[in-house]
């Protein structure tokens, strides 16, 4: 199943900021490709989240950046992603 990622206004603005790191913006970039094809491939490290997150996950960029996204299911064959971004400690 190939899922339709979503972008929050939280996720645009994060985008911005780091917008003069390309390594940074590459290694999104491919996450972000990796996460609309498969959101629990074993290079993403996802994991679901509790208290406050409960309900969502989070998938690792590199060793700082997280992506947190929520699936939605809208029918046996699609499903979207609510998805925001930033270091661990912008995010949990």
């Amino acid at each position: 199943m190939n899922y339709q990622l979503v972008f929050s206004s939280g996720f645009q603005r994060a985008v911005k900021k780091i917008k003069r790191n390309t390594d940074l913006l590459i290694d999104l970039q491919k996450a972000l490709v990796v996460l609309q094809n498969d959101p629990f491939d074993p290079r993403l490290k996802t994991h679901k989240l509790k208290g406050i997150l409960d309900g969502l996950y989070a998938s690792s960029v590199d060793f700082e950046h997280r992506i947190i996204f929520n699936l939605i299911y809208e029918s046996d064959t699609s499903a979207d992603l609510l998805i925001d971004f930033g270091t661990h400690d912008e995010v949990y």
